[in-house]
């Protein structure tokens, strides 16, 4: 498909995805990016800058891992690619999704070259739990291996942010990956707080969890779910904003108390044609994708916009 034929068939007749230069972002709005893992159906760096344009996000939150926008084998050659197409579309490339665990070659080949096309924020990997070991040991090791990665951080003037997946992961519960973080005292790195894996993890203390990490949080990932029993098992399922078990109104009072203005990336983890775990085909219309999508990015608006952060 040529470019003229993905804007046709993807987005025209929509005035919400009419493509142009972005306005000035009004004082007090929030500065949302988008999880690139949704687009990896798209094809090209300007088609999907374009798309994301469109829906309105400020930028964008790039895979640069395997299977992702850009491999990272060839971070060197298509990275400064990616970001050019985003610059030309008035978007802004601040973070991008990795499997960085360890301060090693790879690690620093994609830190380096983030940050001479000026991107300082960077998600990491996760380190699973041995459920065979003891696990304050492993936590402690993770602890150790976070240390070297912010010490490289620190050399190229980046940010890893450490998520709170849910899962036998370390972070998961909080506590652990505080733990380590207090004891490595080093902006260079700290937690990309997750609300949707906190609430699954906690339930109802989730609370303490955040008040205990605000200070350590450096990004905030956005996204709903409700629980489901499947064949006698109880799991996550993902679901559109609003309408999950996430209290969002506590949530963005909580944002709004600790003074939360950091950056925020949107995840759709819902049933979306396959788009919501990264197929290269999707099985519904692009415009059905892109409709969910938006619906998701007006809602979280309002809810600032009412919160009045």
């Amino acid at each position: 498909m040529n470019r003229r034929e993905f804007i046709g068939t993807t987005l025209a007749g929509s005035a919400a995805f009419t493509l142009q230069a972005k306005p000035p972002v009004a004082a007090g709005a929030p500065q949302i990016y988008v999880f690139s893992k949704m687009f990896q159906w798209i094809e090209g760096y300007d088609q999907l800058a374009e798309t994301i344009a469109g829906l309105g996000f400020n930028g964008i939150d790039l895979t640069v891992r395997p299977g992702g926008h850009v491999l990272p084998e060839r971070v060197e050659e298509d990275l400064p690619k990616a970001v050019a197409a985003f610059k030309k579309h008035n978007l802004v490339a601040p973070l991008m999704v990795t499997t960085i665990l360890d301060a090693d070659a790879q690690s620093e080949r994609i830190l380096k070259t983030a940050q001479s096309l000026g991107i300082k924020h960077y998600r990491m990997g996760w380190y699973p739990y041995n459920m065979k070991q003891d696990i304050a040991a492993q936590s402690a090791a993770f602890g150790q291996r976070m240390k070297a990665v912010a010490a490289l951080n620190e050399k190229y003037g980046m940010v890893g942010h450490y998520q709170n997946h849910s899962g036998n992961y370390h972070g998961a519960p909080i506590w652990d990956v505080y733990e380590q973080l207090k004891t490595i005292k080093s902006n260079a790195i700290g937690c990309q707080y997750d609300i949707n894996h906190a609430t699954a993890e906690a339930g109802g203390s989730w609370e303490t969890g955040f008040r205990l990490i605000a200070p350590h949080v450096k990004s905030i990932a956005i996204k709903d779910f409700f629980w489901t029993k499947k064949n006698d098992k109880w799991g996550k399922q993902g679901c559109p904003l609003g309408e999950g078990v996430v209290n969002w109104p506590k949530y963005m009072e909580l944002l709004k108390q600790y003074n939360i203005q950091l950056p925020i990336t949107m995840h759709y983890e819902y049933p979306l044609g396959g788009a919501e775990n990264g197929a290269k085909k999707l099985s519904i219309s692009s415009q059905e994708l892109l409709t969910a999508m938006k619906k998701d990015l007006v809602l979280f608006k309002q809810w600032w916009a009412e919160a009045k952060l």
